[in-house]
């Protein structure tokens, strides 16, 4: 099943092409005279969540003071990569925790390219689940933060953004088991957990169960 396989890949972020993928939202993010708390992520895509737009000034203001300046060009670069069951902005919200007082923040940008294999195995997963994704529960975590993550280990793939946690509009156990079987054909190579509420993925490039 050689035609179910990703690659990852640096996508190209020319600010033609990134423009003519954003639209008015795009250009309203890129604008970057613009106060951060004034930017608006729009979310696209045929199965989006029903809120179509992301404010900054919606997310903790203290992670937005710290992550405002990168968020513009997550997000076009999240748009490049043409998902079509999960939002740019989806990815970028589920950075915006904190743990014990530290926070979260976005991958650095040598990162950037690591997490695609992901999201498009998930993007995959949704297509054959016929559903939207519900929330990314976690991408990237920095070490500090993954520290003070309940449960999570010191050598999470999620560190590395290889991973994220997953939720869709049905039970947590057929989201695994779909995305168990879509891996086993070929769609990538890596980890799938099983937890009550959500689903765990990522690209580590050997196949593994929990």
């Amino acid at each position: 099943m050689s035609d179910l396989l990703f690659s990852p890949q640096q996508l190209p972020v020319s600010r033609r092409g990134a423009l003519a993928t954003l639209g008015l939202a795009g250009l309203a993010l890129a604008a970057s005279a613009t106060p951060a708390k004034a930017f608006f992520i729009r979310k696209s895509g045929s199965s989006s969540p029903s809120s179509s737009d992301v404010s900054l000034a919606d997310l903790p203001p203290e992670w937005v003071a710290h992550q405002s300046y990168l968020v513009p060009d997550y997000f076009r670069y999240l748009g490049l990569v043409k998902l079509t069951r999960i939002t740019p902005a989806q990815v970028i919200i589920s950075h915006a925790k904190e743990h014990q007082g530290v926070w979260n923040c976005l991958p650095p940008k040598s990162m950037w390219p690591r997490i695609v294999t992901t999201l498009r195995a998930v993007d995959r997963v949704a297509a054959e689940l016929n559903l939207p994704v519900k929330e990314i529960v976690s991408a990237y975590r920095a070490p500090a933060y993954n520290a003070r993550c309940p449960g999570a280990k010191s050598s999470s793939w999620h560190q590395g953004n290889y991973a994220v946690d997953v939720t869709f509009p049905t039970k947590a156990s057929t989201v695994t088991a779909v995305t168990r079987n879509l891996r086993d054909r070929g769609l990538f190579k890596g980890g799938v957990g099983s937890y009550p509420t959500f689903t765990h993925v990522d690209t580590r490039g050997v196949n593994i169960n929990w």
